[in-house]
């Protein structure tokens, strides 16, 4: 028995170790071997789009950002990602990819090329290998934190998503990042992460914090967390605030949104789901198949409120989207109840009895349904 133990063990490990994958980069802008990770969900699908996560200093946070990708997705918090993770710490070479002029804080010519390996070599032969979303994350730490800004000043950035984990800031840094997020149209989200310790870098990071805070735009979306560490330590922490800040609007309902945004609302509760995954597309482009959870939140606002209309959109959805189950007929059966079609609403259910039942509906709920009309119109 512990030998069939032993190798499930293995099993499991080296279904795991698989989902990670080593490579050896040829680079040609920065002419040198690369050594690079990528992390590919073991579900992988080529018919669904994979947001892409880039992670510099991947030496340290690429586990850590694989982990939060892994566990979010697991749990349906996010779209599925892929991860790569460029190892920097060999030689210092962070040092030299991604160094600045102390003068203008622009990079250097080696950064320059560090910034092409990534746009033109990195992304590119990952967006012609899998299905890649038009939404991107990058992630770095202090010095690596600070480069990741360049990418906002391409006419159009490569990436929708920011996470600066205590920046190491190049000069004007602080006025020059919300001056560019303030001209660009595109869809940003940037999360900055600073630690209680001072350093050279606070008073910039407070000014870049208080700058970023000021942005009013639809389309800007900034999330600031301190934490009472030192600046070494600070790369642990964080990462998983940033992706639940991030991917906010990718979760299923939660009590707190169906009671503060939903109940509260005067639009149509139908509408609220509507939006929400017309959001998601457009947000993440990844279609996400509608969550049972978010039915049931939508089904109870629709009885709470007294919303027929919800009730009957609501029907129409689950026949797409849960068709072998009583789900569609069930929420029909009962809007026409509620219209005043009881007849109608007869034949609903006893179609509803004869489907598969799905979380809290039963065939005994839609008997009693059908014995309750049949007793009160004599049918």
């Amino acid at each position: 028995m512990k030998y069939l133990i032993l190798a499930f063990t293995l099993f499991l490990g080296l279904n795991t170790f698989a989902q990670v994958q080593e490579e050896i980069f040829e680079s040609f802008k920065l002419q040198e071997r690369r050594d690079v990770s990528y992390y590919i969900p073991v579900d992988y699908d080529e018919e669904e789009q994979h947001t892409l996560i880039v992670v510099l200093d991947g030496d340290y946070l690429f586990d850590a950002v694989v982990a939060k990708a892994k566990f979010y997705h697991r749990f349906n918090g996010m779209p599925p990602a892929i991860v790569v993770g460029i190892n920097q710490s060999k030689n210092q070479l962070r040092y030299e990819d991604c160094a600045f002029d102390a003068e203008n804080g622009l990079p250097t010519e080696k950064a320059k090329l560090f910034f092409e390996f990534l746009g033109m070599e990195i992304i590119p032969k990952l967006e012609t290998t899998y299905t890649i979303s038009p939404f991107k994350m990058i992630v770095g730490y202090d010095l690596t934190a600070n480069f990741e800004n360049y990418f906002l000043f391409k006419e159009n950035p490569l990436f929708n998503s920011y996470i600066s984990i205590s920046p190491t800031l190049a000069p004007e840094m602080e006025s020059r990042v919300p001056e560019r997020i303030n001209a660009l149209d595109k869809e940003i989200f940037y999360h900055l992460i600073t630690e209680t310790e001072k350093s050279n870098s606070t008073q910039q990071i407070t000014q870049l914090h208080t700058a970023l805070a000021a942005i009013d735009k639809e389309t800007f979306h900034y999330y600031y967390d301190e934490y009472e560490t030192d600046h070494t330590s600070i790369a642990a922490y964080g990462l998983g605030k940033a992706f639940e800040d991030i991917f906010e609007i990718f979760k299923p309902i939660s009590p707190k949104e169906y009671k503060q945004k939903i109940i509260t609302s005067d639009e149509p509760v139908f509408d609220y789901l509507k939006n929400k995954y017309i959001l998601i597309e457009e947000t993440f482009g990844f279609t996400k198949k509608v969550d049972l959870n978010d039915i049931m939140a939508i089904y109870a606002a629709s009885k709470k409120k007294e919303e027929p209309e919800s009730l009957k959109e609501l029907s129409d959805l689950c026949k797409k989207e849960f068709p072998e189950t009583m789900l569609g007929f069930y929420f029909e059966g009962e809007y026409l109840e509620e219209i005043g079609e009881p007849k109608k609403a007869l034949r609903t259910f006893e179609k509803a009895f004869g489907m598969a039942e799905i979380d809290f509906l039963t065939k005994d709920m839609a008997l009693e349904k059908m014995d309750a009309l049949k007793a009160d119109f004599g049918y």
